[in-house]
């Protein structure tokens, strides 16, 4: 019997992917915490009513290396292994990367390496593009840089507004981000 890798789960605001995440975990992974810099984050409720330990810290509050560094403390305290960004909007410091250097994964609206950073789906449709998606890659210090593990591809329809198109490319990321942290954490 193998033992499931222990997987500490970063959020900012309402969770799906946490969710989803939580919903798939079992043989190969299992969430040890759910962390937010966000303390209000509507996703710790649900991690809380469902049973998962929660860390949250606002980095405005003590500024970023503190924060960073209670944020690592928290993960290894709970046995973290692996790290999942899931809506995780805060970047991380060159530091913290290279501390779990391979074991942070993130899931991105886009097909990497098309449209890193913000506003993803409104740059797919300003560009006629008939194909958006996303993206779960290895987290290393270049933003939305690292190493595509898997993506989803989700057609652009004519008449999408950024919305419409988020809205589809979330249930692709919500099929693509636990079979991909299923395989990465077992390679």
């Amino acid at each position: 019997m193998t033992v499931p890798a222990r997987v500490a789960v970063l959020i900012s605001g309402r969770g799906s992917n946490m969710q989803t995440l939580a919903a798939h975990q079992g043989d190969a992974y299992e969430i040890v915490v759910v962390a937010s810099d966000k303390p209000a984050a509507p996703g710790l409720s649900w991690a809380i009513a469902n049973g998962l330990p929660v860390f949250a810290l606002s980095p405005k509050d003590v500024g970023k290396p503190a924060y960073e560094a209670a944020l690592d403390a928290a993960l290894r305290a709970a046995g973290a292994e692996w790290i999942a960004l899931a809506g995780y909007m805060r970047l991380l410091s060159d530091d913290f990367v290279a501390r779990w250097r391979g074991r942070i994964v993130n899931i991105h609206p886009s097909l990497l390496p098309r449209y890193k950073g913000l506003d993803t789906h409104a740059r797919a449709i300003a560009a006629g593009d008939a194909v958006a998606g996303c993206s779960v890659h290895l987290v290393t210090e270049e933003l939305d840089g690292g190493e595509v593990l898997g993506q989803a591809e989700v057609p652009v329809l004519a008449d999408d507004t950024p919305e419409t198109l988020a809205a589809r490319v979330l249930e692709a990321e919500h099929r693509l981000y636990p079979q991909v942290l299923k395989e990465v954490v077992r390679r």
